[in-house]
């Protein structure tokens, strides 16, 4: 009687893992050997053998490329692997926090833009440019917090040929306020920069929005296409925190899977 597809005793070619995931069977290998996949028996003349879990590895493993990215799926397939589960769960954990951080400066973006169409600044007092005085009576702060954005790379004033004195321009005066608006909304500078980045690269408000209108989106879809790889993980890992342990991994596949290779 055949055996059932998902039985633990299945025996699988590298072939069969290919095709199941649409890789070349050099990428199976490629996978067993850099620990995405478990470790697999060999046959008498040196061929890999396989078993479910090794389909179930590489099911799991596929997904989270989807929403992780390799740099984060492979280390997290090869710690459970190693049987340190805690530590897979820690890049996990990792990545959540990434984006979380990209998702809030994609609403401090948001915010200046905000300021952008609530405060549209009116003609600079004289024509030239403004001194750092100027621009700092302008905004209601001392001229050394304009100092210290300056040196965190959030302002970049031209010189005065000659004097040295700082010159303010009126994309340098909208950025000051932009960063002192953000500042007291409790964003750190880190959370800022993005910001100034994007609106001197979109060139103007409108087209940041349309730039973070996209950005939302994209960061929407990996969200859920991490909490699907996320989803695949614990599948893979059956509920059981003790099915990858150090010493499952060295002697012997879990799942009733084939054991580890000889060489």
């Amino acid at each position: 009687m055949p055996k059932n597809d998902a039985s633990p005793d299945r025996r699988l070619r590298s072939v069969d893992l290919a095709r199941l995931a649409g890789i070349s069977t050099q990428q199976i290998r490629n996978y067993e050997e850099s620990g995405v996949l478990p470790p697999a028996a060999r046959t008498p003349s040196g061929y890999r053998v396989f078993g479910e879990v090794h389909r179930q590895a590489l099911l799991a493993y596929r997904a989270l490329l989807k929403g992780y990215g390799p740099a984060t799926a492979t280390p997290v397939m090869r710690a459970v692997h190693d049987g340190d589960v805690p530590g897979a769960l820690a890049l996990v954990d990792a990545a959540h926090a990434a984006l979380h951080e990209e998702r809030i400066a994609l609403r401090a973006a948001g915010e200046a833009l905000e300021v952008l169409a609530g405060e549209e600044p009116g003609p600079l007092p004289r024509t030239g440019g403004l001194r750092i005085g100027e621009v700092a009576a302008l905004l209601g702060v001392r001229t050394s917090a304009l100092r210290v954005w300056e040196a965190a790379g959030l302002l970049a004033p031209s010189r005065e040929r000659g004097t040295g004195y700082r010159v303010f321009a009126p994309s340098d005066v909208r950025d000051a306020r932009l960063v002192h608006t953000l500042r007291r909304s409790h964003y750190l500078f880190d959370q800022i920069r993005p910001v100034l980045e994007g609106l001197r690269r979109e060139g103007g408000s409108e087209a940041l929005r349309a730039a973070i209108d996209a950005r939302g989106k994209r960061l929407t879809a990996r969200t859920r296409a991490m909490l699907e790889g996320a989803g695949a993980l614990h599948g893979y890992l059956g509920g059981r925190p003790d099915r990858f342990t150090a010493a499952a991994t060295t002697t012997g596949s879990t799942a009733g899977g084939p054991g580890p290779s000889p060489t």
